[in-house]
């Protein structure tokens, strides 16, 4: 049958993306087929791998079971063969799909009258033997897959079933006939089915190897195919009064909307048990190439990220015939143990240690059960602890607003707003006028009325997307060359699920005003300001405090305080920037007998980074 998104065409590049990545010659590993669809491509697997079939539509669930198990399904308990006898019979019903989807008893023109009324007998013939124990749950899914399959060539449908055609087609006039669904003739070994929306069972779904293939444009499989739905269930639903549709809400997916999808891509990803990952997307669809690889990078080990484009000839009509290449994307990666996943903050802030995650974690304590961020910035260290409890914390409340604004709104409507705020000032790379439109306009709201989310809006158009400040509090950052691109939204949509998951308290106040809240088998983080450096956080002209030497010395001494109360602490910090020497840090550290870490230059960065600590 013609299936929007059938993968028929491209199983064997599946195949042969699974046989040289060497799991295929491994003994009985499981693959969930996560949007199983018609099961092509659990029919071209089954004899390589335990099963486990999903789909949210009833229909697909019982079509690739059907097709899976045909070689189990021998009817010696009903006796006769169940095709034969079906299309020697010429009796009809007048059932549902009489009454609501033929001529018969309504003005809709999905059927003709007679081939409607033979589908009601199959139909309610067919459910009599599985009520009698006539026939197993594999005979009895195979009969219904082959329905299905039979009346796709005579429906009076463009190929979908979202509504019917206003003249009858040749093929409709036909007679039905009940026709075997195709099945691969080979063995199968386990099959589990569910039928499901992924993200509800995602987590529990024990497997070695996760195949996605979900929807990626706005069509609603329940609208197209609600037919097939009313089929399968025959629980004779109330209809809408133009296309006959069962009730479609049920059956929506968040996958055909723009910003659900990578959001539920993530997730997925994230959570999946599954050691190894295909995907097969369209470029048609909401979510593009850079971002599926900056979120597989995210969650799988880089080197063994493979993309193959895959061209194929689409379904064509005298519309489309001739028009651009048709391919599709297959993608695999194999994922990293869990420790070994890193959050990166969708704020571009200055000392930012996104990229010096993992050193730094390498040295974190086990088992800790309060996680002190006292100098949060960005938040790229406080959101990768797996402590009981984190405390983010930064002098400057507009930055702790924003970081605390992931958490608190919900990430589609926060991402729909973005985009409302780029649509309605036409934000654009390196466009002033825009920019200083929206950006006047923030300034101009008095302090209460200032959005996190308007600011974050501007900050993503503004040079090297910084968060800049004047002395009255006003954000002056120009314009600058970057903009809300897919590895900004990629970042954004994995900080955002993180941080709503984890339990974290913010705060806007001096570092020495938690040192009563520290509590012993605390752990507290700081990476204040460096005073070598000059950073628009430190320069005392933001309408904030610098750092000077007399900040660093109270560093220090809240630092020896914590020491003194056995509380475990680790500072970031540099020693030497540009031939100068911080000789008041190296004299405390040599005194106090802290352990000093040198970290190596990452990517590019000049400054001689070092960690400091009270423990071993």
């Amino acid at each position: 049958m013609r299936f929007i998104g059938n993968k028929e065409l491209i199983v064997n590049e599946i195949k042969d993306l699974l046989d040289k990545a060497g799991l295929l010659s491994r003994k009985r590993l499981k693959l969930f087929d996560a949007f199983c669809g018609t099961g092509a491509v659990s029919d071209s697997l089954k004899d390589s791998f335990d099963l486990i079939a999903n789909d949210m539509m009833s229909w697909c669930v019982i079509y690739t079971k059907g097709r899976i198990t045909a070689i189990d399904c021998k009817f010696k308990k009903l006796g006769f063969d169940p095709f034969e006898f079906l299309n020697s019979s010429n009796q009809i019903k007048e059932g549902f799909f009489y009454k609501n989807y033929s001529p018969g008893d309504s003005k809709r023109m999905y059927f003709s009258p007679n081939n409607a009324g033979k589908i009601d007998y199959f139909r309610e013939l067919i459910e009599k033997w599985k009520r009698d124990s006539l026939i197993d749950d594999k005979e009895y899914s195979y009969l219904l897959a082959s329905l299905i399959e039979s009346i796709s060539f005579v429906s009076n449908t463009a190929g979908v079933y979202g509504a019917f055609l206003k003249h009858w087609d040749p093929r409709s006039k036909k007679p039905i006939i009940l026709q075997r669904v195709e099945s691969k003739k080979s063995e199968y070994f386990n099959l589990k089915c569910y039928n499901d929306k992924i993200e509800n069972i995602i987590e529990k779904i024990d497997c070695d190897i996760l195949y996605l293939d979900p929807p990626y444009t706005q069509n609603q499989y329940g609208t197209q195919y609600h037919l097939l739905e009313t089929l399968v269930l025959s629980d004779n639903p109330s209809v809408s009064r133009i296309t006959g549709s069962r009730p479609t809400s049920p059956m929506r997916s968040d996958w055909s909307k723009m910003y659900n999808s990578h959001i539920l891509f993530d997730e997925l990803i994230s959570k999946t048990k599954a050691k190894y990952i295909v995907f097969s997307y369209s470029p048609d669809g909401f979510i593009s190439k850079s971002f599926i690889e900056a979120s597989l990078k995210r969650y799988g080990k880089s080197e063994t990220y493979k993309c193959r484009k895959i061209s194929y000839n689409k379904y064509t009509n005298f519309k489309s015939r001739g028009k651009k290449e048709h391919f599709e994307y297959l993608f695999f990666i194999e994922k990293k143990e869990h420790t070994h996943t890193y959050y990166e903050s969708p704020l571009n802030y200055i000392g930012s240690k996104s990229k010096m995650i993992p050193e730094i974690k390498k040295y974190l304590p086990e088992n800790i059960s309060t996680f002190f961020d006292i100098f949060g910035g960005g938040f790229n260290v406080g959101i990768n602890s797996n402590a009981h409890h984190i405390i983010y914390n930064d002098i400057n409340h507009f930055v702790k607003d924003l970081v605390e604004s992931f958490r608190t709104n919900d990430t589609y409507q926060y991402l729909v707003y973005l985009k409302k705020i780029i649509r309605k000032y036409n934000l654009k790379k390196e466009d002033a006028t825009s920019y200083l439109k929206v950006r006047n306009y923030y300034n101009s709201l008095p302090f209460d009325k200032r959005n996190p989310k308007l600011l974050y809006a501007i900050i993503l158009y503004g040079f090297n997307q910084q968060i800049r400040f004047n002395s009255d509090h006003d954000f002056n950052n120009p314009v600058g060359m970057r903009w809300f691109n897919d590895k900004v939204l990629e970042k954004m949509i994995s900080f955002s699920r993180v941080i709503k998951e984890k339990n974290i308290t913010f705060e806007s106040i001096e570092f020495t005003d938690f040192f009563d809240k520290i509590e012993k088998d605390s752990f507290v983080y700081m990476d204040p300001p460096y005073r070598l450096t000059n950073g628009s956080y430190n320069d005392g002209k933001r309408g904030f405090n610098g750092w000077k030497l007399v900040d660093e010395k109270n560093l220090f001494e809240f630092a020896d305080s914590l020491n003194k109360k056995s509380i475990r602490f680790m500072i970031s910090y540099i020693m030497e920037h540009k031939g100068r020497t911080n000789m008041e840090l190296k004299n405390w550290i040599k005194l106090n007998n802290y352990r000093l870490i040198n970290i190596d230059k990452i990517n590019g960065n000049q400054r001689d980074e070092v960690l400091i600590m009270n423990y071993n």
